[in-house]
């Protein structure tokens, strides 16, 4: 097929090479040119695995970019939209950005005379948006008729940063939503193209579809909140370790072991922001979400606790290191990641602190300024703090630290669990958060 991707952020563009590496024929649109030039340079503006190695091999042939979005109708036959859908200081989303696409698309669809066009909105939304606002602008921006000139469908993402590739060719679970069977079809085959792996595809209503997506993840910062919590309980049993309980229970089918170790906060683009989500849209029904409450408020209890454990090994003017500043391994993104949100709390407290992070550290500098500082490598940050955190589990980052030694006391905190003790200098005091002290 033809296909256009409008936004080619985080998520569009990896989705415009997977639909590209399937066979078919795909255009990028977005608004910004230094960034529609890279891609049809064969070159990735972003950091994200497989990405910059599908541009180079998809560039000349079967992917390209520009800004013109009314190619979008003219030259493809389904238009997907995955662009920014930005929260509000209430905790809803902004359609602001899809509106602005989905009126200049209805615009382009009104001077083309084709039969036919399918838009596939994937940004988060929040439910009802689809029926309520995007399609009443199709049909009074373009005067076509949805179900009969254009088709019109909810198809989120379930995808995570750092494996977004692998994520779109091997999705667990399809949700969509559409307008009529049609629109429905034509989404699901394309979606079989490039998968993998063998989903469940859930065919539902297109309200239910938006509803799913916040859902999901939703459900999953409670299910890490119980992890959080079983680590706080275990730091108070001499002798327990989250991971054992976990790891136990997680066997059971009704739990499942993914997402479920505690020790450290939930962060990133979207666990934070769906949860708030969620809360909102109950109030606006007029309904409480206790649960989400309580999620929020176990988050924030990780946050602090962890600060207070780092300065309680921090002798008077020592410094803390940071290794990792991204919110997980596999990308550069900082947002609301524990390393973050660590070196924003001790800072506040007036602590000096270091970062390390070869990937993330940039975007660290630019978002903390000159009361920063980032450390040039791994050896370097060891060598001038007094206690150093491990928040990321790279194995780059644990090689580095099982091979460092130190003549001096240095104290490493693990939220993970991720380092060997066994391997680890004499001089490293490790601390592993989640765990009881040792029983005699």
């Amino acid at each position: 097929m033809n296909l256009s991707v409008v936004g080619l952020g985080k998520l569009g563009l990896p989705l415009a090479c997977c639909l590209a590496e399937a066979g078919h024929r795909v255009l990028g649109i977005d608004l910004e040119p230094k960034l529609v030039d890279k891609i049809n340079r064969g070159e990735s503006p972003l950091f994200e695995p497989q990405v910059q190695e599908l541009v180079q091999k998809h560039h000349a042939a079967t992917l390209q970019a520009t800004t013109n979005i009314s190619q979008a109708v003219t030259q493809t036959d389904a238009t997907f939209i995955l662009v920014a859908t930005p929260s509000r200081a209430d905790g809803s989303f902004s359609n602001e950005f899809i509106e602005a696409a989905l009126r200049s698309l209805g615009q382009c669809l009104r001077q083309n005379p084709k039969s036919y066009h399918l838009f596939i909105i994937s940004s988060t939304v929040v439910p009802g948006s689809t029926l309520t606002k995007f399609l009443p602008i199709l049909e009074a921006e373009s005067g076509k008729k949805a179900g009969r000139d254009f088709g019109l469908a909810y198809d989120p993402d379930f995808v995570a940063l750092g494996t977004v590739v692998h994520d779109f060719q091997n999705p667990d679970l399809v949700v969509l939503g559409a307008i009529d069977t049609r629109s429905g079809d034509m989404v699901e085959e394309i979606h079989k193209t490039i998968c993998k792996s063998q989903p469940k595809i859930s065919r539902m209503g297109i309200q239910d579809a938006e509803l799913a997506k916040v859902c999901l993840n939703a459900f999953i910062t409670v299910k890490i909140s119980f992890a959080n919590s079983i680590a706080q309980i275990c730091e108070k049993i001499p002798g327990t370790n989250c991971d054992a309980v976990t790891k136990g229970i997680g066997a059971d089918r009704r739990i499942s072991p993914h997402y479920f170790t505690g020790g450290a906060s939930f962060g990133g683009t979207c666990f934070p922001r769906d949860t708030v989500a969620l809360k909102k849209i109950a109030a606006d029904l007029g309904l409480d979400a206790p649960l989400m409450a309580a999620v929020e408020k176990i988050n924030k209890e990780m946050d602090l606790a962890l600060a207070d454990r780092v300065q309680s090994y921090l002798p008077v003017g020592g410094r803390v290191g940071i290794i990792g500043l991204s919110f997980k391994d596999g990308t550069s993104v900082i947002a609301e990641s524990n390393g973050i949100k660590l070196a924003r709390i001790l800072l506040e407290r007036g602590v000096r602190v270091t970062g390390y992070d070869p990937i993330a550290g940039g975007a660290a500098l630019d978002y903390f300024g000159p009361h920063f500082q980032i450390a040039q490598s791994l050896d370097d940050l060891m060598n001038e703090c007094d206690v150093v955190a491990m928040m990321v589990r790279s194995p780059v980052f644990r090689n580095g630290i099982e091979s460092f030694r130190k003549s001096k006391k240095l104290v490493i905190i693990d939220l993970w669990r991720f380092l060997d003790r066994s391997k680890l200098s004499p001089s490293l005091v490790y601390v592993p958060v989640g765990v009881g002290a040792p029983t005699a």
